[in-house]
């Protein structure tokens, strides 16, 4: 039977995208499970602000990876999750860390604070989690995130990505790409690596992505923005003497 990294690494399929609507606790993944998709992503901005830390690395890494492994725990289906730019641990203990809580993947971000780390140096940390674990690599490439114009920054987004697979990762996500053009072009540059693209409010719809190519789609902290932005309605209305039943 293959292992649960078996079954996520083999639903990257370019054109017919895993769809991953990023979950913050047992229930939300409970409820992704149940909906029929296949696997389970964390967001790590859902799960910090769920926990009342900030996003940016803010939740300290024991509780994480605590709340990875209940995740984890509570579906049947592979779980991969955000791990943002590592926490400041070593790669061994990073993927020791993601063994034990029962994740079959991970998101590694190329920045920290705000700041893109060498590529290089990044290359390195991934091939160094590559060696030390069986885990389904997501290379985060974050230089589109504060480019005004994305196509000034296509080539060395391109450059990164090339080298983050050399290094080991299975698939690129270049986050936050709005421009759909760009998007295809760095799909066509990294073919045939799986790509993830995110489904966010003025970004691509789901169909530009599809026809892109892209291999993942994942919501980052929007699924979680809207069930906030749904409890804040209903409370508010509760607050005005309104029933919400």
């Amino acid at each position: 039977m293959p292992t649960h990294t078996a079954r996520l690494r083999a639903l990257h399929v370019p054109g017919d995208p895993l769809l991953l609507p990023n979950a913050w606790d047992a229930a939300s993944a409970r409820l992704v499970e149940r909906a029929g998709l296949p696997a389970v992503a964390t967001g790590s901005a859902a799960v910090a602000e769920s926990l009342g830390f900030p996003d940016h690395e803010g939740t300290p890494p024991d509780v994480m990876f605590a709340a990875i492994g209940r995740i984890a725990a509570a579906v049947d289906v592979p779980v991969t999750a955000d791990v943002e730019a590592g926490y400041g641990l070593a790669p061994a203990e990073l993927a020791d860390r993601l063994a034990a809580a029962g994740a079959a993947g991970c998101n590694v971000e190329d920045s920290v604070a705000g700041e893109l780390v060498d590529p290089d140096r990044q290359a390195s940390y991934l091939a160094g989690l590559r060696a030390a674990g069986d885990l389904v690599l997501n290379a985060r490439v974050d230089v589109f995130l504060r480019a005004e114009d994305q196509r000034t920054v296509l080539t060395d987004g391109i450059e990164r990505a090339l080298a983050y697979l050399a290094a080991g990762a299975d698939c690129v996500y270049p986050i936050m790409v709005r421009d759909a053009e760009v998007l295809a072009a760095f799909v066509d540059a990294v073919r045939p690596a799986p790509v993830n693209a995110i489904l966010a409010p003025g970004g691509p719809a789901m169909a530009t992505l599809r026809a892109a190519g892209v291999a993942r789609i994942s919501l980052g902290p929007h699924l979680f923005r809207l069930a906030q932005s749904y409890v804040d309605t209903v409370v508010r209305d509760l607050v005005a003497g309104n029933s919400p039943f």
